[in-house]
């Protein structure tokens, strides 16, 4: 039986478990604060970061904004490592995310726990 159950946001089929958590956490990601009617707080800055120079302030702030908007809205995964995989001139940074996922983490519980990673791909904000 599945610890948490949603909708792919595309196709419309039942995701479960992992593959919901990482579904989450591209939304969060890709969401720019303050582009939701009713949820104004929810997403993460990563989108406005994107066409800045990369600098090591500028990756900073990448590697702050994801873990922050993660920590805010995700409680089944704790990111303990982040790191650039592209940019490009086309406006995309590319993220590879590892952690912990925790698959009861919603319920509070964190007693099962197992190392995960997914990838984000950032697009510039319009």
């Amino acid at each position: 039986m599945a610890d948490s159950t949603g909708v792919n946001s595309v196709t419309g089929q039942e995701l479960s478990d992992w593959k919901h958590v990482e579904q989450s956490i591209d939304i969060i990601l890709t969401t720019p604060i303050g582009s939701r009617v009713m949820r104004r707080e929810f997403g993460s800055h990563l989108p406005d970061l994107v066409d800045r120079k990369i600098t090591p302030r500028g990756v900073l702030a990448v590697y702050s904004s994801a873990a922050i908007a993660i920590d805010k809205y995700e409680p089944r995964f704790r990111l303990t490592k982040a790191a650039i995989i592209s940019a490009d001139q086309s406006g995309h940074i590319g993220l590879v995310l590892y952690g912990t996922y925790f698959p009861r983490g919603h319920l509070g519980d964190y007693t099962i726990a197992e190392d995960q990673s997914t990838r984000v791909v950032i697009k510039e904000r319009n």
